[in-house]
């Protein structure tokens, strides 16, 4: 071979082998998406998709394409995106479900928002996985952050969270900061809100930050105002709380702390160290200590402060013990609600005893209960039949009751409309849990402020400061007809006097347990005013 040729071949290889090199670097380096928006980080599918992605949880793709299907019908209307944040893959079958519901109740708020004609704009709906325990929350800030600036995707809102945790409050601060409005609809940590001024001239922390969810404190102050002025005796209580940091936990064993009780002194606060909000740990020897100390005590009411899988764990041990043959209710926060989902037969079994009945019953403070306007209106009305002598008139029934079961009575038809014209949801709904209701109430809210900033053209989209200056304004006239209470928001966003339902896990006598509506509690002490207009407060 000549030697002008072989260096041309030498050339020719070297050039083969870069190029070979540079597109093997390109493939490697290459994000290894999940889909379009989302991509494998630690085994997690982080990002946001509003396509009909199910993130590798099946259990949510029938509603996640439902999700889809809305945002490809209202394509060439006005819209802005709506993003739905909160962890969608988990190995727990109990966890998936809940994503689910909450799912559910996400697209039927999406189509409430967007039924009226003549009402601009329409929701885009995008769901948005920042992993297990928001750990890749700031990923997906940084992908929401961009949608808010995008003329094609015009985010916003962020609303879902269902964790009271740092990585939680972190996400909420950053989009807060950037101005995007967050609607917080499942968290209950008080770290996560902003604090009520007289003046309503208050520097928040998370400005605007709106929640319609009460906080632990509220929640603790309600269960006070359901259990009536005098409360338990100090002496038959005792508080149980997880050390490990949670805000949930944290604020909720603050808020159970504050409770006024009556008499001489109960047993000293007793804790446990959980590792995980979804690992058991070693916390079944240490709820063996607990119990047995308990069992020592005078306390047949126990405060617990820590999330459902413990809880579970904790009902059982304490059912284990005889102790007299004595019966414990466990007061709880929120994350209650997830309990009964994670109950097997055996389970409700051994909370029962010999004869049947019950050792041990859960009672929590529920955001919401699909049974609480009716049981409420129905006792409501044999008070005033008894005090008046006739039936009342409708006019005459309260409000902060009529309002709210005619949003649920609402829901219920538009979930069996929806079935009807053969969308699959994956499952019926559920209301029980509350999940699906609080979800649909944050997505309703949403969409009434961005119905009421907007004025004129139509096309022309409101702005993220519209949009957050809306939150105040949702009250007396401007109320939302939530189906878990009227929201009215205060000048810091939160929801004023909204009532907690209490519910009880009885065990029964045989079989599965039920979910029981026991009653309203109101963090004031009172029902919410006419019209719910927010009075004055002072320093």
């Amino acid at each position: 071979m000549p030697r002008w040729q072989k260096i041309l071949y030498t050339l020719l290889v070297t050039a083969a082998v870069v190029a070979g090199s540079l597109f093997g670097w390109s493939v490697l380096s290459r994000p290894d998406t999940c889909a379009e928006g989302v991509e494998r980080i630690d085994g997690e599918c982080i990002g946001v998709n509003g396509a009909g992605y199910d993130f590798g949880t099946p259990e949510i793709g029938d509603v996640a394409r439902a999700i889809a299907q809305e945002n490809k019908k209202i394509e060439g209307q006005p819209y802005v995106t709506v993003a739905m944040m909160l962890p969608l893959q988990s190995d727990m079958a109990g966890l998936r479900r809940q994503m689910r519901s909450d799912l559910q109740g996400a697209y039927l708020g999406q189509l409430e928002a967007n039924e009226g004609e003549g009402e601009p704009p329409r929701i885009r709906l995008v769901l948005a996985n920042p992993g297990q325990d928001y750990r890749h929350q700031s990923t997906v800030v940084d992908t929401l952050l961009r949608m808010a600036d995008s003329p094609k995707d015009r985010l916003r809102a962020v609303t879902g969270f269902n964790l009271s945790l740092d990585a939680t409050r972190q996400a909420v601060r950053r989009l807060t900061e950037h101005r995007i409005p967050v609607l917080a609809s499942r968290i209950t940590g008080d770290q996560i809100s902003n604090a009520d001024a007289a003046d309503g001239m208050a520097n928040p922390q998370f400005p605007g930050l709106a929640r319609i969810i009460p906080t632990n404190h509220d929640a603790a102050q309600a269960l006070a105002d359901f259990n009536g002025e005098q409360g338990r005796e100090d002496r038959r209580t005792v508080l149980v709380y997880d050390t490990r940091p949670d805000g949930y936990v944290d604020s909720l064993a603050k808020a159970f702390n504050g409770i006024k009780e009556t008499g001489p002194p109960g047993p000293a606060a007793m804790s446990f160290t959980s590792p995980a909000i979804d690992e058991a740990g070693s916390t079944g020897n240490q709820f063996t200590q607990i119990a047995n100390n308990i069992c020592d005590t005078e306390a047949d009411t126990v405060y617990f402060a820590g999330r459902a899988l413990h809880l579970r764990l904790f009902a059982l041990k304490l059912a284990q013990l005889s102790c007299e043959n004595r019966h414990y209710t466990i007061i709880s926060g929120a994350d209650g609600a997830s309990l009964r989902q994670t109950m097997s037969e055996k389970d409700w079994a051994q909370l029962r005893g010999a004869d049947g009945k019950a050792k041990v019953t859960v009672q929590y403070a529920a955001p919401a209960h699909p049974d609480a306007w009716s049981t409420e209106l129905a006792a409501w009305g044999e008070k005033f039949e008894a005090s008046h002598h006739r039936k009342p008139m409708a006019d005459e029934l309260p409000q902060y009751l009529t309002e709210p079961k005619a949003a649920l009575d609402n829901l219920n038809k538009l979930i069996q409309n929806t079935l009807h014209q053969g969308t699959n949801l994956g499952s019926t709904p559920t209301l029980e849990d509350s999940r699906t209701m609080l979800v649909y109430d944050g997505l309703v809210t949403i969409g009434t402020a961005l119905h009421q900033v907007q004025s004129g053209d139509a096309t022309k989209v409101p702005s993220l400061e519209d949009v957050s200056g809306e939150w105040p304004q949702l009250q007396s006239r401007h109320r939302v007809q939530g189906t878990s209470g009227l929201i009215c928001l205060t000048s810091g966003g939160n929801p004023y006097d909204k009532p907690v339902a209490v519910v009880e896990l009885d065990p029964g006598r045989q079989g599965p347990g039920r979910l029981q509506f026991v009653g309203l509690g109101w963090p004031t002490g009172q029902e919410q005013p006419k019209n719910c207009v927010i009075p004055s407060r002072t320093p």
